[in-house]
């Protein structure tokens, strides 16, 4: 079952028109969650990100949408898929209804909601081997609408076929500065020697919810030092460590860049604190 402006529909139901402005423009934009037996983890971030990402695109926020009545009707999509007492991804689509061409007609909204099971109730490390490569066919342009998560994803597309062909678990994106800006579905973090380094939001990266939850935790970690700043090409085979981080996944490790190989020492560390931030929320 599908949630189409807060009704619920067959999954098969035809809810999408040709000229849907998500599709015809990629005048959208989308927010992933993800579900523990009912509780939605992080969802005050996730619901001021999505506000604030309507907002810079101009979209007219309903009086409706509060936290209380998007939280309703997400756990109401999760029952009518069996998934209120499982794990579940839960993805909320926004789109400026349709009528215009690059000019709106109007600035009103639509919105969906799809679910899917997952299999693990709380984020736990992938320790196997994890292979990335850079991806510089194309370029993140920095800017704020790069930070958003919206339909435009063209470029994470490509990387993730490039990737594919090329027997590589992900890709670095890369800004038109050719600095790291992110992967391809996630936010980038660096270690070396007791230094925790990310990209800042003015680089280009998407402001990501996990990202923000990281370097909540890094600050607190004894003997660390946050840094947010441009990571070069050149930094990812000196590092001593490299992970991704995203809301589904949690914390993904690098183990191989080229011919460097990396621990996953803080990792570990931070995947403990992670899971005991969400048991104490």
């Amino acid at each position: 079952m599908v949630n189409f402006n807060g009704t619920l529909h067959e999954t098969s139901s035809n809810l999408l028109a040709l000229e849907n402005r998500g599709y015809t423009y990629g005048d959208a934009i989308f927010e992933t969650l993800k579900v523990v037996h009912g509780k939605i983890v992080f969802w005050e971030d996730h619901y001021f990100r999505l506000m604030a990402s309507m907002r810079i695109l101009r979209m007219e926020i309903p009086m409706t949408f509060t936290m209380e009545f998007l939280e309703s009707e997400i756990l109401k999509t999760l029952e009518a898929n069996h998934l209120l007492k499982a794990t579940a991804r839960v993805r909320i689509n926004v789109n400026r209804v349709e009528g215009g061409k690059y000019t709106p007609t109007s600035n009103d909204i639509d919105y969906s909601m799809v679910t899917e099971r997952l299999a693990s109730d709380f984020y736990s490390l992938n320790q196997e081997r994890y292979l990335v490569e850079l991806f510089k066919d194309f370029y993140v342009a920095p800017g704020l609408l790069s930070t958003l998560k919206t339909n435009n994803k063209s470029i994470n597309v490509l990387g993730s076929i490039y990737a594919k062909e090329n027997g590589f678990d992900n890709c670095f994106l890369l800004n038109t500065e050719k600095t790291v800006v992110e992967a391809l579905n996630g936010n980038v973090f660096l270690v070396k020697d007791q230094t925790i380094k990310t990209p800042p939001l003015t680089e280009g990266c998407l402001k990501g919810i996990m990202r923000k939850q990281i370097i909540e935790l890094v600050k607190k970690l004894e003997g660390y030092t946050l840094v947010e700043a441009p990571i070069s090409p050149f930094e990812l085979q000196k590092a001593d460590e490299l992970f991704i981080t995203n809301c589904i996944v949690g914390i993904q490790p690098i183990t191989n860049y080229r011919k460097k190989e990396f621990t996953v020492k803080v990792s570990n560390l931070l995947i403990e604190k992670l899971n005991t931030k969400i048991r104490l929320s």
